[in-house]
């Protein structure tokens, strides 16, 4: 599908590759699912996630500095700061739905991100995103 694909840089994930133990220190993973979560909220986790996995995972270095989310929420039709704030302040109650969805990963026989299932259909990997539209395009979902 022609997307760029590279090793995150950083990893949203701070571990060692070696050992794969994973550091108690989490600068980015927390913040970026509750955000995705918060996104979710608003009807645009699809469009959040699609925007910054590409960033993460399309060989976009230092994606977490600068500019790159703030952009990548207004691709997604989202506010950043907006996003932050309610990541911050509602860190509980996010991290109670991402709990709920992680549940439903695994009902769903799944176990990485991105997953989507549709009619018990699952879609794993940024490059099935498009595929999973097209699935529910052929059941009558239609932009708003």
């Amino acid at each position: 599908m022609g997307i760029p694909m590279a090793p995150p840089n950083p990893d949203p994930i701070v571990q060692d590759i070696a050992t794969r133990k994973i550091s108690d220190e989490q600068p980015y993973i927390f913040a970026l699912t509750r955000m995705g979560q918060a996104a979710s909220r608003r009807g645009k986790g699809l469009e959040f996630a699609n925007e910054v996995s590409q960033l993460i995972w399309g060989g976009t270095a230092g994606w977490n500095e600068g500019d790159h989310l703030e952009k990548a929420a207004e691709r997604a039709g989202l506010d950043l700061t907006e996003l932050r704030v309610e990541a911050s302040t509602q860190s509980e109650g996010l991290d109670a739905e991402i709990a709920e969805n992680q549940k439903a990963l695994e009902a769903a026989g799944h176990w990485g991100v991105p997953t989507l299932v549709f009619e018990d259909e699952p879609f794993f990997g940024q490059d099935r995103i498009e595929l999973a539209l097209w699935r529910m395009k052929q059941k009558g979902l239609a932009e708003r």
